[in-house]
């Protein structure tokens, strides 16, 4: 019998928390494997009465403080009272307003007295958290994100006439949404131009439609050009007319001024599903698309630019973020959430995993404890921009055939030492924090996926560890396309594995560095490289190594093992039968030189195969 979660929101329709919880609720409702179940309630009375008849393995809470006041209330004396804290079942509350701060500062137990700004109690509301930020760090195992959800959409209609273009825009009327910073830059470039606004009162916030009015008028009186038009509504629209709305322009463009602690805006979900350009202002809510390549940013690109640019530039978001990724990921949340309340004691002091190891990979925990770099709360990021002046000659070494499977010693550091300079070119902020003589894996990943590109059209490529990967970094700022999964910014490689719009089979190159060791199930993540690679494709992988070593000898904590010439002769390649060495390989090393808090001896070595 599948388990039944409540879906909770709030009645009034007329709001963005609410159209967001609708749309999650239509895309997840369809799953075969949890029996959701919307309940829209305004009291902790409705809650109980519907927990009592429903009897939920789960509540997902689309959670608001200013649109359900009666989750966590204030009493005389100024404190809050958290009124669920009883609730005998997993709670999840979604995060709308969410920032890393938030995130990293949720905590996972239930508060019943709470002392502080009522907007703020997300930090102990409830036992784990859900945010739509594709771009959050997951450093807090409590708190999950996703993707954000476009919704299906088929246009009919046909626009293009960019000489007299249609520009649309649509949003609340609350603060800081940027329709006048948009009428201005409409005239700026354009002679003729319409510009149509729909700009519906908020329920929260501007019930009589006040502030919608005043910002109308003002915009109307910025227009000075007679070919310019205007067109403003105050219709609150809904689900099908939104999108209808966006698809009959030209391009849509939201030019929001607000700086910091945001979330992101739910109005560019709708705009990407009717497939047209989209210009935005540089502001944190749009953080998720602002590194568009081409740009989108308005700050970078005219709206001529951005028109003539078209869609494409945005495509790979529909196919990403649609309605069965969604699911997805609330179905694989739910896996969490219940395999974590059976394996993990939460006190109010704190968290006790009790298995940590043994259940990581499937927690979908990430290992923050470990990186090669030196200090990563602290790392300032390089720029990622484009830059033609990285340019790079693979190693041509002086004796004639280049070794691909080997050690990584003191040889194979001055071999690499171009490689590891464009690293250090490129990303200076990243490699700065490095442990200098670990960078030699980078410095051979780096070089034998570039030597690589040459030998398919189009290449595919996908990172798997990407975070902080300067192999990785460097290829994206030199222009290579690379797809990137990491514990840390989305997915386990096997989850991504499970991934409905993941293609088995159609990775030319699969590169990770150092990733594979600190994996409790390494023959899972072999077989699912195998999976992903399509014929004839190259994977590289780098590991740490200690020939002889057997479990129970001395290791780093956050390895789970050292690796052995015998596992990479006979045990790593009988995960994937599908997959040969690229040469023989030379693991032969006695004397490894690599030293790690003066404790640890032992060394890197590479492992790169083929798909036949």
């Amino acid at each position: 019998m599948r388990k039944k979660v409540l879906f909770i929101t709030h009645t009034k329709e007329q709001c963005g928390v609410y159209q967001f919880g609708k749309d999650i609720f239509d895309a997840i409702s369809t799953s075969s494997k949890y029996d959701f179940i919307k309940v829209k309630c305004e009291s902790l009375a409705e809650l109980k009465k519907e927990i009592s008849f429903n009897k939920p393995a789960a509540i997902i809470y689309n959670y608001h403080p200013d649109v359900m006041t009666w989750v966590c209330t204030k009493n005389s004396k100024g404190i809050y009272i958290n009124n669920i804290v009883d609730i005998p079942c997993q709670q999840i509350g979604i995060i709308h307003e969410i920032t890393q701060e938030v995130a990293d500062g949720a905590t996972a137990y239930r508060n019943k007295v709470i002392v502080g700004d009522g907007k703020k109690l997300l930090n102990s509301l409830f036992d784990f958290y859900v945010a739509a930020d594709p771009t959050l760090l997951l450093k807090n195992p409590f708190v999950f994100k996703t993707g954000r959800l476009i919704p299906t959409y088929n246009s009919n209609n046909v626009t293009g006439n960019y000489n007299v273009p249609i520009i649309g825009s649509f949003g609340f009327a609350t603060a800081n949404k940027g329709f006048e910073e948009l009428v201005k830059t409409v005239q700026r470039e354009f002679d003729e131009a319409l510009i149509r606004i729909n700009m519906p009162s908020a329920y929260f916030g501007d019930r009589e439609g006040n502030n919608a009015k005043k910002i109308a008028e003002t915009c109307k009186s910025l227009i000075t050009k007679k070919g310019v038009k205007l067109e403003i509504t105050h219709e609150f629209l809904e689900g099908k007319k939104v999108l209808d709305f966006l698809d009959g322009n030209d391009l849509n463009a939201f030019f929001y001024e607000d700086k910091n602690g945001r979330g992101i805006s739910s109005a560019v979900d709708n705009a990407l599903a009717v497939k047209k350009p989209i210009a935005i202002s540089n502001c944190p809510m749009f953080r998720h698309i602002l590194n568009t390549n081409p740009s989108i940013c308005i700050e970078k690109q005219t709206l001529r630019e951005i028109l003539q640019n078209g869609f494409e530039p945005l495509e790979k978001f529909i196919v990403e973020w649609d309605s069965k990724n969604m699911q997805w990921e609330y179905e694989r949340i739910l896996d969490t959430v219940f395999l974590k309340s059976e394996n993990i004691i939460i006190k109010k002091v704190g968290l006790i995993n009790k298995f940590k190891n043994v259940f990581r990979k499937k927690l979908s925990l990430p290992d923050s404890s470990f990186s090669w770099l030196r200090d990563t709360e602290s790392a300032t990021k390089d720029n990622l921009e484009f830059d033609n002046s990285l340019k790079y000659l693979p190693i041509q070494p002086e004796k004639g055939d280049l070794k691909l499977n080997r050690i990584l010693d003191d040889t194979a550091r001055e071999l690499y030492k171009p490689a590891i300079d464009l690293l250090l070119r490129a990303l200076p902020k990243t490699m700065e924090k490095k442990i200098v003589r670990a960078n030699v894996q980078q410095g051979f990943v780096f070089d034998t996926v570039y030597r690589s590109l040459k030998n398919y059209t189009n290449p595919t490529l996908l990172c798997v560890g990407s975070y902080e990967d300067t192999a990785s970094l460097a290829l994206i700022k030199m222009g290579v396309k690379v797809e990137e999964i990491d514990p840390m910014i989305n997915y386990f490689l096997q989850e991504f594995y499970t991934k409905p719009t993941t293609k088995k089979g159609s990775y030319n190159i699969i590169f990770s560095t150092s990733v594979i060791e600190h994996d409790p199930d390494d023959k899972s993540f072999l077989e699912c490289i195998d999976g992903l690679l399509a014929p004839g494709g190259i994977g590289i992988i780098t590991c740490d190594y200690q020939d002889g070593w057997v479990e129970g000898m001395p290791k780093p904590d956050v390895d789970a093992r050292f690796y052995t010439k015998k596992d990479m002769e006979e045990r790593m390649l009988s995960y994937m039968p599908n997959c040969i060495l690229v040469d023989k390989g030379d693991w032969e090393c006695p004397n490894p030189d690599f030293i790690l808090a003066d404790k640890y001896r032992y060394t890197f070595a590479t492992f790169v195969f083929r798909k036949k």
